[in-house]
């Protein structure tokens, strides 16, 4: 999970373009459409600014156009649906609150724009910043060739975001995505082959280090992005989260440390010494987090780290 309990995931730059195969309509007609929709999104509490990044998802559209208001000059628009698709998927946006990422069915992250459908979390911005902690920690383990040319896991992978990221960064390790869904696993393969990581990346079917029996002892470093909200505030989330998004993705038992808890005292069976233990989690949580690392004394090192807002969000230790 990579949000705080009160979030959706808002889209934070468009996907590319992509192939405009549904139909051309007139600049003059959708620019109406622009204005119709962007008042339903304020009326509805939406950001407008989704009706610009949804239009530049599904057509030829760039933001510039979009920022001057020249949209109604355009002679023609190529949508990749038609007038009437866009329509019915918006109101969805706004009846049903169906995250708009899932509307398009892709969603920017890092340099990359992946595959999302209701079987994955939507990644978020803010975990985009775990592939930055991993290459700094690499880059100050006086184990550093062997982490880089390690094997890794990526545990609870949902939509590939976390391996793909890590398969980028270190070009010469190999990455284990691990998911306990199927549904998860098979948006996550079209997201590897999409930039050509099948070499790279293993899936693994099964529940946390379940599938990884044969690698006790052989892992470079692990890293999540676990469920972690607790249970009682799963009901306080927006509408686009829980109605929308894997409950499994979100619930971490009453504490909320129910995934992490598994992720810390069983890891040190699969680390090797000096391997990499790090872990996204919800603000509040970074004690708690040290604590279940530093118990039966496996770990060394062990820093919470805070995200750009200033709250906790990861935990780094080192395997002993």
């Amino acid at each position: 999970m990579a949000e705080e309990p009160s979030h959706a995931a808002t889209p934070a730059r468009p996907v590319s373009s992509p192939p405009t195969t549904g139909e051309q309509i007139s600049g003059t007609v959708l620019a109406q459409w622009r204005e119709r929709a962007m008042a339903e999104a304020q009326a509805a509490g939406i950001d407008p600014l989704e009706v610009d990044w949804f239009l530049r998802a599904i057509s030829d559209l760039d933001g510039l156009t979009l920022r001057l208001g020249t949209l109604a000059q355009r002679p023609s628009v190529g949508l990749s649906l038609s007038l009437a698709d866009l329509e019915q998927r918006w109101q969805q946006r706004i009846q049903q609150r169906v995250p708009v990422q899932y509307l398009v069915g892709e969603t920017p992250w890092r340099q990359f724009s992946l595959r999302v459908s209701p079987a994955v979390l939507i990644p978020r911005p803010e975990t985009e910043l775990i592939i930055d902690l991993a290459m700094d920690a690499v880059k100050r383990s006086p184990q550093q060739d062997d982490l880089a040319t390690g094997l890794w896991a990526d545990l609870g992978t949902g939509s590939g975001a976390i391996a793909i990221g890590l398969a980028d960064a270190f070009p010469r390790a190999h990455i284990l995505a691990v998911d306990h869904s199927a549904e998860a696993l098979a948006i996550a393969e079209e997201n590897i082959q999409r930039y050509g990581l099948t070499d790279r990346i293993t899936l693994c079917h099964g529940s946390w280090f379940q599938p990884l029996a044969q690698y006790r002892g052989q892992l470079s470093a692990l890293v999540s992005n676990p469920p972690y909200i607790p249970s009682g505030l799963l009901p306080s989330l927006q509408p686009e989260v829980i109605g929308h998004e894997p409950k499994a993705a979100l619930d971490g038992g009453d504490d909320g440390l129910d995934d992490l808890r598994t992720l810390a005292t069983q890891a040190p069976d699969y680390l090797i010494s000096g391997g990499l233990w790090l872990a996204e989690m919800m603000a509040g949580q970074g004690q708690a987090v040290a604590d279940l690392l530093a118990q039966g004394g496996a770990y060394r090192d062990i820093q919470v780290i805070e995200d750009l807002a200033g709250r906790d969000r990861f935990t780094v230790a080192w395997r002993r």
